[in-house]
């Protein structure tokens, strides 16, 4: 089973045990230890695939939050040929570490009526 989430301006296909590296999340700030997807696209189960029109409803695709990190420099040059014009910048883009624990549907919340 895989699923197709969206995060960060990006999506990216899941399936239980991956580790992926998504744009940083805000809520790792508060000592959060998992996060939930909302925005799940589509979810395959074999031959069965459920897309969303947008989010599919009831899909859940859960993650643990392994670690904060920053990706590899990006180094910026711009000049200016013949004008004594070098301008040098770099960039690091935070990342946070995840790795899926659970893809799949919510469980039905209805329970059985008891009997008097």
């Amino acid at each position: 089973m895989y699923a197709i989430v969206k995060t960060g301006g990006k999506q990216y296909r899941v399936e239980k045990g991956d580790v992926i590296d998504v744009e940083r999340i805000p809520l790792t700030k508060a000592n959060q230890k998992t996060y939930k997807f909302n925005d799940v696209l589509m979810v395959a189960d074999g031959d069965k695939v459920t897309l969303g029109t947008p989010t599919v409803e009831g899909a859940q695709v859960e993650a643990k939050i392994l670690s904060e990190g920053k990706g590899k420099k990006v180094v910026i040059f711009k000049f200016k040929a013949k004008k004594d014009y070098r301008k040098k910048q770099g960039h690091r883009q935070p990342y946070t570490r995840l790795e899926i624990t659970k893809v799949g549907f919510e469980a039905d919340k209805t329970e059985p009526a008891e009997e008097a």
